[in-house]
């Protein structure tokens, strides 16, 4: 039987599962790895078990094709396969949005679709043309719009993964027989002058504020979420379009449905199996960002798609460095200090006490998660399944 010493805090550790296919019962396989965890000692009261998205999604089945998103645009914007489409503020991104961009250009195999970049970062970071390139040009992209054709753009690829975008989209939408029209603006209402007949915002993180700006002036706008939600259908999710990835030629994989209720499920199995309390949290891209890319990992809506509810709190905490720090200064001893530091962490203070300091109240859902993608990673040895130990406390 394993057992943690004492002096170990925070624990997190992969499990790996094995291969999760559609229809599989992701309750019971989850079950079947935290029982043998459990087995080993590895399983306590009040640890959080972490499930990674994609393998939920699976099982659920949630996939669509790309003809079933074409033939939703059309409906839902009520676009003919000659039309234009309008695509604002796209990630720049292969697995993420090459998938769903082929199923948007289906809708108009005859017509035009107009894509909008910001500049010169998408909403998570990835950089789409070189910095300082408007000021090069003397243009106020904030106001103005530069053409994918230019040649600055044309030369530029993705600093990480030496991609052109602007060229990936084009060749994506020529494929489909449809015409490209692309650039980039940071003025959200350029896109409308381009003749669009319906517009999908399609960024990430805003896309709900920048909708309601853009229905002020152009009422047939939708957003990613917006297709593929409808509960009536064989796949769905409450998220759409959203935390879609890429799955194979013909489909793609929505992001889970109801992950609350799954992980609600799992808690009250593992409850009723080894009579643990653990908390549970469904979990996509962690909240962080690579400081030498400015990528921002959270290409997913949310970092948790649902969890249980002794996850719904915001993690907070005295200032330790602050009160060794103080301590010290007024002379306390080793012993003392860390006496002193046992009693305090009993207290409550107000967010804005000094005792605080620099203690930001984070979503412990959104930490939980964060951790547990940076464990697993996409690039993982099957280990859907993250174990966090000692951090609810």
């Amino acid at each position: 039987m394993a057992k943690f010493p004492n002096y170990l805090g925070v624990k997190a550790f992969g499990v790996k599962m094995g291969v999760i296919l559609p229809r599989d019962d992701i309750v019971e396989e989850v079950y079947k790895a935290v029982e043998k965890c459990y087995t080993d000692g590895l399983i306590d009261d009040g640890d959080i078990l972490c499930v990674k998205e994609s393998v939920v999604a699976r099982a659920q089945n949630n996939y669509v094709s790309k003809e079933e998103i074409a033939e939703e645009v059309r409906e839902k914007l009520g676009l003919t396969e000659s039309d234009n489409l309008g695509i604002l503020y796209p990630i720049s991104s292969r697995n993420r949005f090459v998938p769903i961009l082929e199923g948007l250009v289906k809708a108009v195999p005859n017509g035009k679709v107009t894509i909008q970049f910001s500049y010169p970062r998408d909403c998570v970071g990835n950089q789409i043309a070189p910095e300082g390139l408007d000021e090069l040009l003397g243009m106020d992209l904030n106001k103005e719009e530069l053409a994918y054709d230019t040649p600055e753009l044309r030369a530029f690829g993705h600093p990480a993964t030496g991609v052109n975008y602007l060229e990936l989209y084009g060749k994506t939408a020529k494929a489909e027989g449809c015409k490209p029209d692309i650039f980039l603006s940071n003025n959200i209402y350029q896109i409308i002058d381009h003749g669009v007949d319906g517009i999908i915002v399609s960024c990430i993180h805003e896309s709900n504020r920048l909708l309601e700006k853009i229905k002020k002036k152009f009422k047939n706008s939708i957003t990613l979420q917006s297709i593929c939600n409808d509960e009536k259908k064989h796949a769905w999710s409450e998220w759409g379009l959203l935390g879609t990835n890429m799955d194979s030629y013909k489909k793609v994989k929505l992001a889970p449905r109801e992950s609350s209720e799954v992980a609600e499920r799992i808690q009250s199995r593992v409850m009723k199996g080894i009579g643990k309390k653990v908390e549970v949290t469904i979990y996509g891209d962690g909240a962080y960002m690579d400081p030498s890319t400015k990528i921002y990992e959270l290409a997913d809506p949310v970092c948790s798609f649902g969890c249980t509810n002794g996850l719904k709190t915001r993690r907070t905490g005295i200032k330790y460095k602050y009160f060794v720090g103080k301590l010290h200064s007024e002379g306390r001893q080793r012993e003392e200090i860390e006496t002193v530091i046992k009693n305090e962490k009993q207290k409550t203070y107000k967010i804005d006490d000094i005792s605080m300091e620099g203690t930001t109240p984070r979503k412990m859902e959104d930490i939980v998660a964060s951790l547990a993608d940076l464990i697993s990673g996409s690039a993982d040895a099957g280990t859907p399944l993250v174990v966090v130990k000692d951090l609810l406390g």
